[in-house]
């Protein structure tokens, strides 16, 4: 059954856009803002909290990051008008990163400003590895205006721990994840379990220099390793929390709020669903060849 999944994955960009849509649909809140916004209601009430992503990336024209950066400001809004227990995620290329690195910067001061006049916390999302360097540089200049921002580092870079100490020092607040984007052995660890190694080194160094981390994995093995971690460190409960993705383990999100974790769901919506959807579901083939088999009735 897994070559079948891993099948099935492995074809989703040759799949038409209304069968990965079936596909994606557990795993996006909707096009819309109020379809995220009853989302975020949703989880709210099942006592997980969320950080909520305008999807898109690799914008192409100024016009589409100013058009982004606008519906953040919005998302913000939404939270406040709606009391909603949220933050936000922001990608820099979606912002103009590629086109004009100040333009950039001068977009997300703009959401930064709107952030600090609502008390409210923005995480700064990580892309592959030709943006690393830029999206720390944008990241520690949001920080100098504004303390409640944050950071992402993927446990399979191999320059990650290096990047982690420095963050570490300076106090950072970081999630931490194991890595989505497809990248060379050159630079990124591809065996799973060197990644698991390295994700637990990484989290180590974090809890031991006192830092705020969001543990945003569904790797039952990389669960049960960042508790025992967790637990030798006496973290308190506000210096952590688990997060994890919309439509993935809702089994698993409910048996940690349940233990008295703070869990955190990361909420992506909007129309550029298609490029998310194809990465997470390629992430996981299991969701998809189950799927798979709903749509068509296999194994009825």
């Amino acid at each position: 059954m897994t070559l079948f999944n891993n099948l099935v994955a492995a074809s989703l960009p040759i799949v038409p856009k209304p069968i990965v849509a079936a596909f994606a649909k557990p795993y996006i809140a909707g096009e819309s803002l109020d379809e995220a916004i009853g989302t975020v209601r949703t989880l709210n009430a099942m006592g997980a909290t969320t950080t909520i992503d305008v999807l898109g990336e690799d914008t192409t024209k100024k016009e589409e990051a100013v058009a982004a950066r606008e519906q953040v400001k919005a998302v913000l809004a939404a939270i406040r008008q709606h009391s909603l227990d949220s933050n936000i995620s922001i990608k820099l290329t979606q912002l103009g990163l590629k086109l004009d690195p100040d333009f950039c910067k001068a977009n997300v001061a703009e959401i930064i400003a709107a952030a600090k006049a609502q008390n409210n916390f923005v995480r700064i999302d990580m892309e592959n590895h030709t943006c690393t360097d830029a999206t720390l540089g944008v990241y520690r200049y949001a920080l100098s205006t504004y303390d409640k921002v944050g950071i992402v580092i993927q446990a399979y870079m191999h320059r990650s721990e290096d990047d982690i100490k420095k963050l570490a020092a300076e106090g950072a607040s970081v999630r931490l994840c194991k890595g989505i984007y497809n990248e060379p052995p050159s630079v990124a660890i591809k065996d799973r379990r060197g990644i698991q190694q390295n994700y637990i080194r990484l989290l180590k160094i974090l809890t031991a220099a006192g830092c705020r981390v969001g543990i945003a994995t569904h790797d039952e093995v990389l669960i049960d390793a960042s508790k025992q971690v967790i637990a030798d460190c006496k973290a308190s409960k506000d210096m952590y929390e688990f997060q994890m993705l919309l439509g993935v383990r809702p089994e698993k999100r409910a048996s940690l709020i349940a233990e008295g974790h703070r869990l955190r769901v990361y909420t992506p919506f909007g129309k550029d669903w298609y490029g998310y959807s194809v990465r997470r579901l390629k992430e996981n083939p299991e969701m998809a060849g189950h799927v798979l088999k709903a749509i068509f009735g296999i194994g009825k």
